[in-house]
């Protein structure tokens, strides 16, 4: 897909001009315009460019925020304050950044499911699948590092409970812990630190998104049956084909989000953090936002000694290893079939995998006492087995059901029914050969 010939042709001398020394409309022609995708592409693949739109409103909203925010902790709450009351359409922008990362997660957390249910991590992808962890991985650094910015109470708490992870290890935790903090607690040159980055870890986001996109582009888009593209009948061009159906997913999705800034702007946060923060005094319940709470309840299922590792370590491990784990998700699953269309046992696995990742997000919202550590724990052990132990398994006794021999067969045998199907068959190529 990625060698075909380019069908720009610049229609006025300016265009001309312009193609032969800087080919950037040839470049956004190809990639945009007569790029071929697969024909049977549905909603599920519209979170691309979601989370593009996504992070063009996070960047624009956040450099307009930081021209207002002071990063010292005498005046950073009452900054804040101000951006919402005096500030022209200030309150605007701070509800959008605000929600707009919540949404953000929202649009990568279903991106991420589309691509485990119809195995896009498989190669000869696996570079895509890493880079797209690696976006995953500075999302949730950048989201981290702004909520800590209002500096209101569970921005104190969360930032001090956050980094005191990292003592868990042991030697060198300590040193890190310092060198994030800028001291031995949380306080002005850690505001200023996560300022700093938090400014800065979006503009990388950017740079690994057209990483992202250009492995997607030399690769090709895959598809929900898993097959690959065989002949130009198979694609059709993304405008306005593609452009359409995410459009109209775009447009769903933005109204969604405008429903919460003008409605329910608080709704995902949380109202502790409309209190300064204060040293002396400790909320009741510590919780981070509701897109971290899953990797949260995993951190606090680790209740026990593993021979020299002890619980504060394990969690920790099991934290870190619970993002680690996809790094290496293409090598893990051994099927040879993509789409989980036409695989019944994993399909049936995915979805409790689902369940239990929700499961937990509710968890790690819930006290760490009681039965809501067992679950926790239980949940844990399921979401570290369904990678570690029935991918692998499962890719070698799964029967999968009879995979269509070209895009182009399956579309028509979802328009004609099991007639239009057969009949597909054998007018195909591959039969006849």
């Amino acid at each position: 897909m990625s060698s075909d010939h380019s069908t720009y042709q610049p229609t006025s001398g300016l265009g001309k001009w312009v193609d032969s020394r800087l080919p950037l409309p040839r470049l956004v022609h190809d990639s945009f315009v007569s790029y071929p995708v697969p024909r049977n592409l549905n909603y599920a693949y519209t979170f691309g460019g979601i989370l593009m739109v996504m992070l063009v409103v996070q960047i624009l909203t956040g450099v307009v925020l930081a021209m207002h925010y002071a990063a010292d902790t005498a005046i950073a709450f009452q900054s804040v304050e101000k951006i919402m009351r005096d500030v022209n359409s200030g309150w605007l922008l701070r509800y959008m950044h605000a929600n707009g990362a919540s949404f953000f997660f929202v649009a990568v957390y279903l991106h991420i499911a589309r691509g485990m249910y119809y195995g896009s991590y498989k190669a000869p992808r696996e570079i895509l699948w890493i880079l797209g962890v690696v976006i995953l991985l500075l999302m949730m650094a950048t989201a981290f590092m702004g909520y800590v910015l209002p500096w209101g109470q569970m921005s104190f708490w969360g930032a001090t409970v956050i980094t005191g992870f990292f003592t868990a290890f042991p030697g060198i935790g300590e040193p890190i812990q310092q060198l994030l903090l800028g001291g031995f607690a949380v306080d002005n040159p850690t505001l200023n630190r996560f300022f700093s980055l938090h400014y800065l870890l979006p503009f990388m986001i950017t740079g690994v998104v057209i990483l992202h996109v250009w492995a997607l582009h030399v690769t090709g888009q895959t598809n929900p049956t898993g097959v690959e593209v065989k002949s130009k009948t198979d694609t059709v061009p993304f405008t306005p084909y593609a452009t359409v159906k995410d459009a109209l997913a775009m447009s769903i999705f933005l109204i969604v989000f405008a429903y919460f800034i003008f409605f329910m702007p608080n709704y995902l946060g949380h109202a502790d953090n409309y209190i300064p923060a204060d040293a002396l005094k400790t909320p009741a319940h510590i919780v981070p936002e509701w897109y971290f709470l899953p990797f949260y309840a995993i951190l606090r299922a680790i209740t026990f000694d593993v021979g020299p590792i002890d619980s504060k370590l394990g969690g920790v491990l099991a934290m870190f290893g619970s993002i680690a784990v996809l790094f290496v998700l293409p090598w893990l699953d051994t099927s040879k079939v993509r789409s989980a269309v036409y695989r019944p046992w994993y399909k049936l696995f995915f979805w409790i995998f689902v369940a239990n990742a929700i499961f937990l997000g509710w968890l790690g919202a819930k006290p760490a006492e009681g039965v809501y550590t067992a679950l926790a724990q239980i949940s844990t052990l399921y979401y570290f087995g369904f990678f570690l132990v029935i991918l692998p398994v499962l890719g070698l006794v799964e029967t999968p059901k009879r995979l269509p021999n070209s895009i182009t067969e399956a579309v028509l045998a979802k328009k004609a029914g099991n007639g239009g199907a057969a009949a597909a068959a054998a007018a195909s190529p591959e039969t006849r050969g």
